[in-house]
C-alpha cells in the first residue's frame, strides 16, 4: 500500500467501553492491524463509563451518547460554541416546518411502513444529517410542530387500524418519541471522512457507515456477530411495555437493521448461521461473505499433559452469568453428572450481567444441594488459565452467533460440550459434542461420557485443536478483513477513477459542442477527439464520432465525414452486443 487505509470501526454498547466478545474481536482487529489507521465511532449508551481498552496512538475515538446528556451537542468537542449557537439562532419553527418536517413524516412513514425500504430511509436519514450541518437538533426534535405532525400520524394510523398499531396513551407517544430523538442522535454527529466504513452490528451504529457512503461513496462493511434483528425481537418480547410500545420500537429496530442490509457493500457475518437472516431480509448471496472469528494459537497453546490425574474432574465453562447462557441447566446437568462421579466440580468463569437471574442461579444450586460442586468464580482476566484448570470445556447457551468461549476451548487443546445454537456446529462439528439447548439430561449425557472416557477426550482435543488452527487462528481472519477493505477501498477507487474520466470527457465534449455553435468545426473535432481520447470505451463514444462526421460535412470533407460515421455504426455495434466493458 502507498498510504495508511483509514477504516471507522462503529461499536454499540461495546468497544472500548464494555469486554464481551464484540469487544475482544474489536480490539484484536485494531491492534493487528498495524497497517490500518481506525477511527472508532463509539455510541454509548451514557458518557458516564470507563473506557476499559487502551486504543493505540494512531487509532483515533469518537464518542457518541445516546443518554445522559442534557444538549446531543454535548460531545461534539471538535466544533467551536460559537457553531452550535449560531446552528440555535438559525433554528425557529419556520425552518422546522419548511426543511425538516417533510424528512420527519417521510421516516416516521419508513418505520411504521410493513414493506421496509432501507434504501429510501438511508436516503431521508442522509437529508436529516445535511440538514443537522446547519441547524440545531434539540430545537428541531422538540419543536411543537414535530411532536403535532407525530401525534397526528400515529393515531390516525392507530384509528384505522393500520400497520397492527393499537391506540397508544400520552405516555406511549412521548415514549416513542423519545427513542426517535435518543437513537437518531447519530445524525447530529459529523461523519470522519475515511477510506472504509465498517459497522460491528446491523444496529444504530450501521447509520454513521450509511451517512459516509451517501455523503462521500464511502464503502461500508458490515459485521454480524450474532443477529441483531432476532436478538431485539427476544429483548423487547421480555420487557413491561404496552401494545403499541413494543411494535414501535420492533418496527423502528427492523428499519434501522434495513438500512445497514440493503446499503452495506459486504455483509461478513461471523458464522454461516447468521446469513440465513440476512437473505431473509434481502441481502443478496453475492454481498455476503462469512468471516469467522480467530484466536491466537500462541496465546491459547495446548494444555500441557496432567501428568498425575486430578483430584476432582472438572467442568468449565467461560460465560457472563446471564440468561442467554441458561446456567440453571448447567446446574442441572451437574446435578444429574454427580451422580455418577461424585467428586466432579463445575467452575463457571464470567461476570453477573444480570444480578436478579445470578440470585435465582444460587437458590437452585442451593436446592439441589451443590454448593461444593458449582462454583461462581467471577470474571477472570487469565482466561488461559481458566480453561487450563478443566477436563471439559461446557457451553449451555439457548442462543449464540460464533462463541469465543468454544474457539479459545478449541484453541487451548480442550474437549467442548456445547449446545447446537447458533454457529457453534461450524465450529465444533466433527470434533466436540453438541447437545439440545434446555436439556439438562443430554449435557448431563456428554460430560459423563467425556469425563470418563480418557481415550475419547484426548481425541477429540487433538481434532478441535486441529480444526480451529486450520479455520479459526487470528491470522487468518485478521487477513482476510485487510483484505476485504482492500477490495472495497480499491473497487471504490476504480468507480471514482470511472467518474472522474466522465466529468473530463463531459467537459471536452461540452466545449466541442460550444465550438461547432459557433461554427468553429476544426476546433471543435479537436474537442471531440480529446473527449474520445479520455475513455475509448465509453458509451459516448459513437455519439461523438457522430459529432465530428457533422463537422466534417459542414467542411465539406465528405469521405472523412463518412468514414467517422462508419466508426460510429461499429462502436455502437459492438457496445450493444457487451463486447467493450
Amino acid at each position: 500500500m502507498s498510504k495508511s487505509i483509514k477504516v471507522m470501526l462503529a461499536t454499540e454498547g461495546t468497544y472500548p467501553f464494555h469486554r464481551g466478545g464484540v469487544s475482544t474481536w474489536c480490539d484484536i482487529l485494531i491492534k493487528c492491524l498495524s497497517s490500518v489507521d481506525f477511527v472508532v465511532y463509539s455510541i454509548l449508551m451514557n458518557p458516564f463509563v470507563r473506557q476499559k481498552f487502551e486504543l493505540p496512538p494512531r487509532c483515533k475515538l469518537v464518542k457518541v451518547p445516546l443518554w445522559g446528556t442534557e444538549e446531543p451537542s454535548e460531545h461534539l468537542t471538535d466544533i467551536p460554541f460559537s457553531q452550535v449557537y449560531l446552528a440555535k439562532r438559525r433554528t425557529n419553527e419556520e425552518v422546522v416546518r419548511e426543511h425538516f418536517l417533510p424528512l420527519f413524516r417521510d421516516m416516521v412513514e419508513e418505520i411504521l411502513s410493513p414493506l421496509k425500504s432501507g434504501k429510501k430511509l438511508g436516503r431521508t436519514l442522509h437529508e436529516m444529517y445535511r440538514y443537522f450541518r446547519e441547524y440545531d437538533y434539540h430545537r428541531t426534535l422538540k419543536s411543537q410542530i414535530l411532536w403535532d405532525a407525530f401525534k397526528q400520524m400515529i393515531i390516525v394510523r392507530a384509528q384505522q387500524g393500520q400497520d397492527g398499531l393499537e391506540m397508544p396513551n400520552i405516555f406511549d407517544l412521548i415514549q416513542s418519541m423519545g427513542w426517535i430523538y435518543r437513537f437518531f442522535i447519530v445524525l447530529n454527529t459529523p461523519v470522519p471522512r475515511v477510506d472504509v466504513a465498517h459497522s460491528a452490528a446491523a444496529a444504530i451504529c450501521g447509520i454513521p457507515c450509511v451517512l459516509a457512503k451517501l455523503e462521500s461513496g464511502t464503502p461500508f462493511l458490515l459485521t454480524e456477530h450474532g443477529v441483531y434483528l432476532r436478538e431485539q425481537y427476544i429483548s423487547v418480547a421480555r420487557q413491561n411495555m404496552s401494545s403499541y410500545s413494543k411494535n414501535f420500537l420492533i418496527n423502528l429496530v427492523t428499519s434501522v437493521v434495513k438500512v445497514s442490509y440493503d446499503l452495506a457493500d459486504q455483509v461478513s457475518p461471523v458464522c454461516a448461521y447468521n446469513s440465513r437472516w440476512e437473505r431473509e431480509m434481502g441481502v443478496p448471496q453475492e454481498r455476503i461473505k462469512v468471516i469467522y472469528n480467530g484466536v491466537d494459537p500462541a496465546v491459547f497453546a495446548k494444555t500441557p499433559p496432567v501428568l498425575t490425574p486430578r483430584s476432582n474432574p472438572t467442568v468449565v465453562t467461560v460465560a457472563r452469568v446471564d440468561p442467554i447462557k441458561d446456567m440453571e441447566t448447567l446446574i442441572r446437568a451437574a446435578a444429574i453428572v454427580r451422580e455418577h462421579i461424585p467428586d466432579v466440580r463445575f467452575i463457571i468463569y464470567g461476570s453477573v450481567s444480570v444480578p436478579s437471574y445470578y440470585e435465582k442461579c444460587l437458590n437452585l444450586r442451593e436446592s439441589l444441594g451443590l454448593k461444593e460442586t458449582v462454583i461462581f468464580a467471577g470474571h477472570t482476566d487469565d482466561v488461559v488459565s481458566a480453561y487450563r484448570s478443566g477436563d471439559v470445556v461446557a457451553l449451555s447457551s439457548i442462543s449464540e452467533a460464533f462463541p469465543y468461549s468454544v474457539i479459545e476451548a478449541m484453541m487451548s487443546g480442550k474437549a467442548v460440550v456445547a449446545t447446537d445454537v447458533g454457529g457453534v456446529k461450524e465450529a465444533l462439528e466433527g470434533c466436540g459434542l453438541l447437545v439440545r439447548p434446555r436439556k439438562p439430561e443430554d449435557l448431563a449425557a456428554a460430560l459423563i461420557k467425556l469425563l470418563l472416557d480418557d481415550k475419547l477426550r484426548a481425541t477429540l482435543a487433538d481434532e478441535a485443536r486441529n480444526k480451529a488452527l486450520t479455520y479459526f487462528s487470528i491470522s487468518r481472519a485478521i487477513d482476510l478483513y485487510l483484505e476485504s477493505y482492500m477490495t472495497l477501498y480499491e473497487r471504490q477507487g476504480a468507480r471514482m477513477l470511472v467518474v472522474d474520466l466522465r466529468r473530463w470527457q463531459v467537459l471536452y465534449a461540452q466545449r466541442g459542442y460550444a465550438f461547432a455553435e459557433a461554427g468553429m468545426w476544426q476546433k471543435a473535432i479537436g474537442q471531440f477527439r480529446q473527449a474520445i481520447e479520455v475513455d475509448v470505451n465509453s458509451p459516448a463514444v459513437p455519439v461523438l464520432l457522430v459529432e465530428i462526421s457533422r463537422a466534417y460535412n459542414e467542411l465539406g470533407l465528405f469521405p472523412q465525414a463518412i468514414n467517422e460515421l462508419e466508426k460510429a455504426e461499429a462502436m455502437a455495434s459492438v457496445l450493444e452486443r457487451g463486447l467493450v466493458a
